[in-house]
């Protein structure tokens, strides 16, 4: 697929997404650049690998950002999201491989996560109405 008609793809999957299929595109492409990190580590392209992390680390930011932390599990993901950018950064900084590969684990496992509680709360919706 040439990239133009891959944007054309991506803009129409976000403009006719559902507000929680956001999150689970955003989840998928911090996911993608961790791996894209990941292979430019092993490619000792640092530059790179440096520009994969902090797309990432931008993309968990912004999760972090459209948490409520007035309620506990907005709190615990907070301190997750805290917890997979120090991983990050030290990757980053450290050319640390297995905590890039722990922070692809534990946004995968988050990402899988929401993706079956959403499905099951919105098959829940449609038996309600």
């Amino acid at each position: 697929m040439n990239q133009q008609a891959h944007d054309t793809y991506l803009r129409m999957q976000i403009n006719t997404a559902a507000p929680w299929e956001l999150t689970a595109l955003l989840f998928n492409g911090c996911i993608k650049f961790m791996k894209q990190a990941r292979d430019e580590l092993h490619n000792r392209n640092y530059q790179k690998k440096n520009y994969y992390i902090q797309r990432a680390i931008d993309i968990i930011n912004e999760l972090s950002y459209t948490l409520n932390r007035s309620y506990e599990v907005g709190q615990q993901l907070d301190q997750l999201y805290d917890y997979i950018n120090h991983q990050l950064m030290a990757a980053n900084v450290k050319l640390d491989e297995e905590a890039l590969k722990e922070s692809i684990e534990m946004m995968t496992e988050l990402k899988d996560s929401w993706v079956q509680s959403m499905k099951k709360h919105q098959q829940s919706l449609k038996v309600q109405s």
